[in-house]
């Protein structure tokens, strides 16, 4: 009962060779070294150097779906793109929590990147295996599909009456989990995860707050996955709109970090992307909304979100 490849055909079904996954790690590994090598030594970002590796990424990100588009063709590069462009809209919030969580553990700004890198590095790895885990079950139970679709409404809802002080309870669990397992050292030790204290083994406040933005991930992954699981069933395709929107991260939340109260708007924007997600999930089983047609109220929502975000700050002088 359930148990059918019903949920599939409202998709595009492409034959994902060794070769493609071979490709696609090859390139995430190629430019999470290039990053790296560029950041090997700390320094504080500009605004100006972030805008140009935003921009940077987001080329990346585009000429991924080019190739998507050249071997599996445009329903391919829809499915694609619009994962892409939920996963990057949802991630802005994610960005103003880490702001919120450097600020709450007074993160030296130099830093930063070198937490964001690692943390980056292990949301990809925490993606793949949710990715995988709910693409299993959506593929054989047509039930989980409904399931995540009325788990997105609920959350679309709690982010439109979103909280200021979001940041605060992720940043306690977080540390009580570190806590449990290991001292934490009071005091940085260069750019270094860990320490000596006392003689003992200790984590350094760099190392919590890689721990904090992990956990906060999890937290993150939980909606987003779902809502790009909403737009395509086919893993590959998944993960990669999962993995080049994540890569950009870094330098998006140097341009964003410090906009939080300019993008008022923004949450409610969010909120209603993932409501509309949901709703589409809850009804696809059934009646399938067009891939465009889907990225184009995706796109909508958000460019609505943001010009009534810059209005209001316009008329408050922000």
């Amino acid at each position: 009962m359930f148990a059918s490849n019903t949920s599939r055909e409202n998709f595009v079904d492409i034959e994902v060779q060794g070769w493609a996954w071979l490709v696609l790690g090859g390139t995430i590994v190629l430019m999470l070294g290039i990053d790296l090598f560029r950041h090997r030594e700390d320094h504080e970002p500009t605004i100006r150097g972030a805008l140009l590796e935003s921009s940077f990424w987001v080329a990346c990100g585009l000429g991924f779906g080019l190739f998507i588009a050249a071997v599996w063709g445009g329903e391919a590069f829809g499915e694609y793109i619009s994962g892409y462009v939920i996963e990057k809209s949802l991630s802005i919030d994610n960005v103003f929590v880490w702001a919120l969580i450097f600020s709450t553990m007074r993160t030296p700004l130099r830093y930063q990147h070198r937490v964001l890198f690692w943390g980056i590095f292990g949301a990809l790895v925490l993606r793949a295996l949710f990715i995988g885990i709910g693409s299993a079950l959506i593929s054989r139970f047509v039930w989980v599909l409904v399931l995540f679709g009325i788990f997105l409404i609920f959350t679309g809802i709690k982010v439109i009456r979103h909280r200021d002080d979001e940041g605060d309870a992720t940043t306690t669990t977080g540390l009580g989990l570190l806590k449990r397992i290991m001292p934490i050292s009071e005091e940085f030790d260069g750019h270094n995860f860990f320490t000596k204290l006392n003689g003992k083994r200790a984590a350094t406040p760099l190392f919590a707050a890689l721990v904090v933005i992990e956990f906060s991930d999890v937290i993150f992954a939980v909606d987003s996955v779902p809502a790009v699981l909403a737009v395509s069933n086919e893993t590959y395709l998944v993960f990669a709109s999962n993995a080049f929107a994540i890569l950009g991260l870094r330098a998006m939340y140097f341009v964003l970090a410090g906009a939080r109260e300019r993008f008022h708007y923004l949450s409610h924007g969010l909120g209603a992307i993932l409501t509309f997600v949901g709703i589409k999930m809850v009804i696809s089983p059934w009646y399938h909304l067009d891939t465009y047609l889907s990225l184009g109220i995706i796109l909508a929502l958000l460019t609505a979100a943001v010009g009534f975000s810059e209005y209001r700050a316009r008329t408050l002088g922000l």
